[in-house]
């Protein structure tokens, strides 16, 4: 099992330090930045599952990187590490989404258990999928392939599969591009063309299209400025919410 991965966005070297030896002693795999501009880029980076982040950071406004990342990974736990210890700071982090907040000087022993205690309410198992319906077919995702009523088979690349595999697991809300590209490919999304998700989209789209030109209900829904969400086309297995 691979370790929990945590981003630290702090500028102060001596407390920055002590939080990232601290989380590799106790054996999380840990990434750093010292200024918001890095930080954005880490914490927005494949495979992570906690961000750290101060609010007092320079190039980049802490509450600029959250509710960027907010933006782009709805779901990522963020716990705000901040000398602000005033309410109307303490609101205005929670408010843009922030899962805990941790007012310094705190202990190595205190900023732990806010840890543990946060990526046990957030770290869920994704929802295996092996199966899914779409308009006059079913689309197996473990074969990579698309099967029609009339016997037509059209295969879906690793990435369509993992996009639609994505969106399925997420089918509550819209997917933004950027989230697409951070969780599929495993890559940051500062600089990044957005227009790789919309082109394999795209294709993905015409692959789920039936052949015999049947039912026309949308498998995947475009969200305009957003990104993707999974449509009304898309059937689960029974049992599945």
């Amino acid at each position: 099992m691979s370790k929990v991965r945590i981003v630290v966005v702090e500028d102060e070297p001596a407390i920055r330090r002590g939080v990232v030896d601290a989380l590799r002693l106790t054996g999380y795999d840990v990434a750093e930045a010292a200024d918001g501009v890095t930080g954005l880029i880490e914490a927005s980076a494949g495979g992570v599952d906690l961000v750290l982040l101060d609010l007092l950071l320079p190039k980049r406004d802490g509450l600029q990187v959250l509710a960027e990342l907010r933006r782009t990974h709805p779901d990522r736990p963020v716990i705000v590490l901040t000398a602000r210890g005033t309410e109307e700071d303490r609101v205005k982090g929670l408010k843009l989404g922030a899962d805990d907040y941790v007012v310094k000087p705190f202990s190595a022993r205190e900023l732990l258990a806010r840890v543990e205690a946060v990526l046990r309410r957030t770290t869920r198992k994704p929802e295996a999928f092996t199966h899914v319906g779409v308009p006059g077919g079913t689309v197996d995702l473990a074969r990579r392939e698309v099967r029609w009523a009339g016997g037509t088979r059209c295969e879906l690349s690793e990435t369509e599969a993992a996009i639609l595999t994505y969106l399925l697991q997420h089918r509550e809300r819209a997917v933004a591009r950027e989230e697409i590209l951070g969780r599929v490919w495993g890559i940051g999304t500062a600089g990044l063309e957005t227009r790789t998700v919309d082109m394999h989209v795209a294709r993905l789209r015409g692959k789920l299209r039936d052949p015999a030109g049947g039912d026309p209900a949308e498998t995947i829904l475009t969200v305009r400025s957003h990104g993707y969400m999974a449509g009304p086309g898309l059937t689960l297995p029974e049992g599945m919410p």
